[in-house]
């Protein structure tokens, strides 16, 4: 198993405040993606069919596996304000009763799972920034599909996160499974999933 980390600077107090406010009160374009990433507000396009697909067979796999009151969220804005984030995973994993009502930002520590779907314009992003961000929030699995790899799509499952750093517990390609320890205890066949 390895380890990666990045060293970054977040945005403090006042800034942080700044860039959140920013992000609520500003008239994005419909449909778009827009996080905050290492302090700084992102606009991505709308998902590509391929990753939507790729999205649903994973989501409609760990409802065979979730307890009766944890949730998979797709647009689930979660916090890590000590790496400047504020991000949107492709699928979160969260009990319900973590999720605070009424608000817009979920903290990252109480989500079990997170998985990214890289596309050609925020591959950097989650193979990186959000691996970092995810790591310092304690989030205990990171699922990171990665249809844009080079050479071939690949599949990484980040777990055991310790000093903002996690352990790689899987790293394969598409095609392989891939197994997510307990509390899933479960098998995803990545063979079927459609490639750019």
């Amino acid at each position: 198993m390895s380890a990666l980390a990045v060293e970054h600077q977040p945005p403090s107090g006042d800034d942080w405040d700044s860039v959140v406010r920013l992000w609520e009160e500003t008239d994005w374009p419909e449909g778009c993606k827009v996080e905050i990433i290492e302090g700084i507000v992102t606009v991505a396009p709308p998902p590509v069919n391929n990753r939507n697909l790729i999205a649903a067979a994973v989501q409609r796999r760990l409802y065979q596996v979730i307890p009766h009151d944890w949730e998979i969220f797709q647009t689930l804005n979660v916090a890590v304000p000590s790496r400047g984030g504020l991000y949107i995973p492709d699928l979160a994993v969260v009990p319900r009763e973590a999720v605070p009502r009424g608000e817009n930002v979920t903290p990252a520590d109480v989500a079990e799972l997170v998985v990214e779907i890289t596309s050609r314009s925020n591959a950097a992003n989650d193979r990186v920034s959000k691996l970092n961000g995810y790591a310092a929030a304690g989030i205990p699995l990171y699922l990171l599909i990665d249809p844009h790899a080079t050479g071939s799509p690949t599949v990484h499952l980040y777990g055991e996160p310790e000093n903002g750093q996690y352990c790689v517990l899987h790293a394969g390609e598409f095609g392989e499974a891939v197994h997510l320890p307990e509390p899933f205890d479960l098998t995803l066949d990545t063979f079927g999933w459609p490639r750019p």
